[in-house]
């Protein structure tokens, strides 16, 4: 029996753009206000989504560039490892299919662990995800990672404070001993507005080929929205290195998002023929650096805030050009 009659929650109330508004994900019918905000919700750039048929072009092509990656990883015996973080209804699974559709699964594995069992709790943190770390010539693509000691853990509560602390200072440490044994690691973080995620959450409410993918965490979620944000922004800035950086990769568009995740992804990827044209840059108003994200600001702050950028590398080139002259 499909869940469709059951009741998932009282209704919720909010703060969106500074009005209180009521969310009750059991009613099919969807809000306007909440349909008209969703798409440009924390501060994302287009007010229209990529067109289908532009997507499965582009896709393809990216997918061939893919296709390379493998013989290349079967070829050089290179290991990569990418991680896949982000709020629920970000995108995650459907940024990985995009990835590994037609990947051999002897080269390509994912790797989406539950919670842990009362041994592995026994053990060190890494140990469990370090026993999937990529045999040569493979890449792991990791839905959800370590990375949840950060994220859902201490939000949920359920790791201590001193327990996501000591995550934060010993994460670095661990991604920079994978690096120097030669792993090559991309770890992105999907990143998606609020009214965007409650509007997928309805859609897989109503959905009975997705209501599977809704449970009673999402939608304590929905009401811990600003403490996530609060647990993203301390994990980015702990956690962004230079052997190990953040990718912020904004999907309110989940066809955009994914075409330019894989762009970025090849960029880090030196394998052969690669086709500049076809891999060529990401949308830097999609895909980013951590230290560039403008978080969950509206497109009028990001504005100001990248204005202010631009005008203080112009003084410093004109202050480092008077200096040399």
């Amino acid at each position: 029996m499909l869940p469709l009659d059951k009741n998932f929650g009282d209704p919720v109330t909010f703060t969106i753009d500074g009005q209180q508004r009521q969310f009750d994900i059991d009613d099919p019918v969807l809000p306007d206000w909440l349909d008209d905000t969703a798409l440009q919700s924390g501060g994302y750039p287009y007010d229209n989504k990529i067109k289908k048929k532009i997507y499965a072009k582009e896709l393809e092509k990216l997918q061939v560039e893919l296709v390379k990656v493998q013989y290349w990883l079967a070829d050089t015996g290179n290991r990569v490892v990418c991680l896949y973080e982000g709020r629920d209804a970000a995108g995650k699974g459907g940024s990985i299919s995009a990835v590994r559709d037609y990947m051999a699964a002897r080269r390509v594995r994912t790797v989406a662990l539950d919670k842990p069992t009362d041994r592995e709790r026994t053990q060190w943190y890494f140990q469990r995800y370090a026993a999937h770390l990529p045999s040569a010539g493979e890449m792991v693509l990791f839905d959800r990672s370590w990375y949840n000691r950060a994220g859902v853990e201490p939000v949920m509560g359920f790791c201590t404070e001193e327990q996501c602390e000591a995550f934060l200072d010993e994460a670095p440490q661990f991604e920079a001993a994978l690096v120097r044994d030669g792993i090559i690691l991309v770890k992105f973080w999907l990143a998606i507005g609020q009214t965007m995620q409650m509007k997928q959450f309805h859609q897989r409410r109503h959905d009975p080929l997705k209501i599977w993918k809704l449970s009673p965490m999402d939608i304590a979620a929905l009401e811990k929205f600003d403490a996530y944000t609060e647990a993203r922004d301390r994990m980015l800035a702990r956690t962004h290195t230079a052997k190990a950086p953040w990718t912020v990769v904004r999907m309110n568009d989940k066809r955009r998002g994914r075409l330019n995740m894989i762009r970025h992804l090849l960029s880090r990827l030196d394998y052969p023929d690669k086709d500049p044209e076809v891999a060529c840059a990401p949308d830097d108003r999609i895909v980013m650096p951590a230290p560039d994200f403008d978080g969950d600001r509206s497109l009028a702050d990001q504005k100001e805030r990248r204005e202010a950028k631009e005008s203080k590398e112009a003084r410093d080139i004109r202050h480092g050009g008077d200096e040399n002259g």
